[in-house]
């Protein structure tokens, strides 16, 4: 019975220079969801066979994402990259709104604070929606799916 989601994600640790404590918990969080609950279909596996579930591998290299996918017993299935240009400015503008966001959940008022993760859901979801574009013909995801591998995807550019 075909089953097209992750079942496992792994970010390539080597990748990532520095996390603090905010920045931990965020991948913490979008890991957990990304697992409860995704639709991953990378079309050229699934039309060779390979119905899911899928293990993927997210690392950076040459300024292009690269997304490991194999199946269940971790046979590699294939390999996909995509040129990071695009997402620069919304990585870079996620990075500065979830700052502020945490800064202000320490000292802003509840208004101030609605205001910032309104801006940052907004970054979030713009982000979402392009890599669901970039992904097109590649991988069939859903809107969350892509969110949380967004999240992923920004974890993987932080530099110390």
């Amino acid at each position: 019975m075909p089953d097209p989601r992750i079942s496992h994600i792994e970010l390539d640790e080597a990748t990532i220079l520095s996390r603090n404590a905010d920045i931990e918990q965020e991948r913490r969080v979008a890991m957990f969801d990304l697992i409860e609950d995704n639709t991953f279909k990378p079309v050229r596996s699934y039309e060779a066979g390979h119905h899911g579930p899928y293990r993927l591998h997210l690392s950076v290299r040459d300024g292009r994402l690269i997304m490991s996918v194999a199946d269940e017993q971790g046979n590699a299935l294939e390999t996909l990259g995509l040129g990071m240009g695009r997402f620069r400015r919304s990585i870079r503008e996620y990075f500065a709104i979830c700052e502020s966001y945490y800064q202000a959940v320490r000292k802003a008022t509840a208004q101030e604070i609605e205001t910032i993760d309104m801006a940052r859901r907004g970054v979030h979801n713009g982000a979402a929606e392009m890599l669901i574009e970039r992904l097109e013909g590649k991988v069939e995801t859903d809107f969350d799916t892509a969110r949380r591998l967004f999240t992923l995807i920004c974890v993987l550019h932080i530099r110390a």
